[in-house]
């Protein structure tokens, strides 16, 4: 998944698009009363059921979106935190002045501190009468915060805030209207200088000082769509060391969110690497789940540990296929080589390893990329920020859900914008249309041998699977048994003779899987 460094950008190119295809309006932004009504129906309801946006100052762009991924069985809407950046004001405060004076010239300033996000803030984030302010000016909306214990301390650091509208409280509205949960992502941490993948633990104590502002603020105004935050400094789910500085940042800062909202959730997403001589084997997963869980501070923790295939660090695979080539969309990240050679092992041996050892109070979660590492003639995708991504199709966001197996107890997926939405044409369907039109497909998840009142069978769990046959290889064999809880459960009375066989599902309403669920 890409970092929280693409944040700003990608939330100004796609701040005015439309859901069904980044197409900017012509009319100017409406007021919130002014929006289409809303519809509150779940139409395609589909495997996957949060995403990253980005929130937008338009409130009636916000209703579309949020109505879009709704409609396709959403119900978790995830952001990405911006930059707690260390140094002087860039361009975007060129505008921020007080009384005549750019907002930074106040006595007393030790370190001046910025941030860029899409959201405005309550008069409770304003503590030290004078010098905190909230400026209008240029059309845009800035706010100037004191950092210091005391309003009459004579040295302290300083925090501006530049927005360009109140995205973040649009997308909490909107997600309370349809019954959705969101998760804000926490103030990014400044990046070590030539190290970015790595937080400065210098500034640590300002950061949790703006965190807990930000988090009083988001306590007193929002409602029960808040449910908690996201972590948006990114690690790798692997053994760290004793001393790992991003451990250090999420203990301290996690406190901070400990403090300010007992109860609440925090998501983290870290990512896996599979690439032999660049990556970590699966057997390192679970002690990085568990450090990663130690930093929790008695909160409810959901660890959505994203599956690497869009970026191409982790291939999807059944274990059929060890040493078969790797996928065509892969060779430009590891080459043309076999799976066995490039990688240490499949999505779903990293899924495996992680579901071992959940610790207490932790949720797993499983982050399928939807994306994938290049983009390929005639493919729409992102185009800026570097690296180019490309948008994949409905039948390879199934693989990904097959290879997460039954273990996660929620799948989500980065990101809405612009994988899901954008079109290669404007006469050709986005990925969330094709999710649309191809929610009812099954897709198979696990299947292991079962015998039921002494016959051999096969069971498998899954979506959409109700009525209809499984196919063994060539073999169709009608359902005999269903059953449904978190996971829908099918057998058909069957006895496998070779040692690999595929498994597809033909459900009731004539929908098959669009890829086999291979079964040792």
């Amino acid at each position: 998944m890409e970092g929280v460094w693409v944040h700003r950008i990608l939330w100004l190119v796609v701040a005015a698009a439309f859901v069904a295809g980044l197409v900017v309006p012509d009319a100017p932004a409406q007021k919130d009363d002014e929006c289409p009504p809303r519809d509150l129906r779940v139409a395609a309801p589909y495997a996957v059921t949060g995403y990253w946006v980005m929130p937008r100052a338009d409130p009636c762009v916000t209703r579309r979106m949020v109505e879009a991924i709704h409609a396709i069985g959403g119900d978790t809407l995830i952001t990405f935190g911006p930059r707690f950046a260390a140094g002087p004001p860039g361009p975007d405060f060129a505008a921020c002045r007080v009384d005549g004076r750019p907002c930074a010239e106040v006595p007393g300033v030790r370190r001046v501190y910025t941030y860029v996000t899409s959201e405005e803030f309550g008069e409770g984030l304003l503590r030290c009468p004078g010098l905190d302010r909230r400026v209008e000016s240029d059309g845009r909306i800035f706010y100037r915060l004191t950092l210091a214990g005391s309003c009459a301390a004579p040295a302290h650091d300083l925090v501006l805030v530049a927005t360009d509208g109140d995205g973040l409280g649009n997308l909490m509205r909107e997600a309370a209207a349809y019954g959705m949960t969101v998760f804000p992502g926490l103030p990014a941490a400044p990046q070590r200088a030539g190290k970015p993948w790595e937080p400065d633990l210098a500034h640590t104590a300002a950061l949790n000082a703006f965190t807990a502002r930000v988090l009083a603020d988001y306590r007193g105004r929002f409602g029960a769509a808040f449910g908690g935050v996201y972590q948006s400094f990114e690690l790798a789910a692997r053994a760290r060391s004793e001393r790992d500085p991003i451990i250090a940042l999420y203990a301290a800062q996690h406190a901070v969110v400990a403090d300010a909202l007992p109860g609440k959730k925090i998501v983290v997403s870290p990512y896996i690497d599979a690439r032999r001589g660049r990556g970590f084997p699966p057997s390192q997963v679970p002690e990085g789940i568990a450090d990663i869980a130690g930093t929790r501070h008695g909160l409810p923790m959901a660890i959505a540990v994203q599956d690497g295939r869009g970026t191409g660090k982790v291939p999807v695979h059944g274990p059929h296929e060890t040493d078969a080539a790797v996928a065509a969309r892969l060779v430009p990240v590891v080459g043309a080589v076999r799976n066995g050679q490039a990688y240490h092992g499949s999505t779903t041996d990293y899924v495996e390893a992680a579901a071992r050892e959940v610790p207490d109070g932790v949720e797993l979660w499983v982050n399928v990329e939807g994306f994938e590492p290049t983009p390929v003639a005639g493919e729409c995708g992102r185009v800026d920020p570097l690296p180019l991504r490309g948008r994949t199709t409905k039948a390879r966001l199934d693989q990904q859900v097959m290879a997460a197996g039954r273990h996660p107890a929620k799948i989500i997926s980065y990101g809405w914008d612009p994988f899901f939405t954008c079109q290669a044409r404007h006469d050709t369907p986005s990925l969330a249309d094709d999710i649309a039109a191809g929610w009812q497909q099954p897709i198979i998840v696990a299947a292991y041998r079962k015998a039921v009142n002494g016959r051999p069978g096969v069971q498998v769990e899954g979506y959409n699977l109700r009525g209809g046959t499984l196919t063994f290889g060539e073999t169709p064999v009608k359902q005999e048994w269903y059953a449904r809880s978190r996971l829908e459960t099918a057998w058909a009375p069957y006895e496998p003779t070779s040692p690999w066989t595929a498994i597809t599902a033909t459900n009731a309403a004539g929908h098959t899987s669009t890829t086999p669920y291979v079964m040792p």
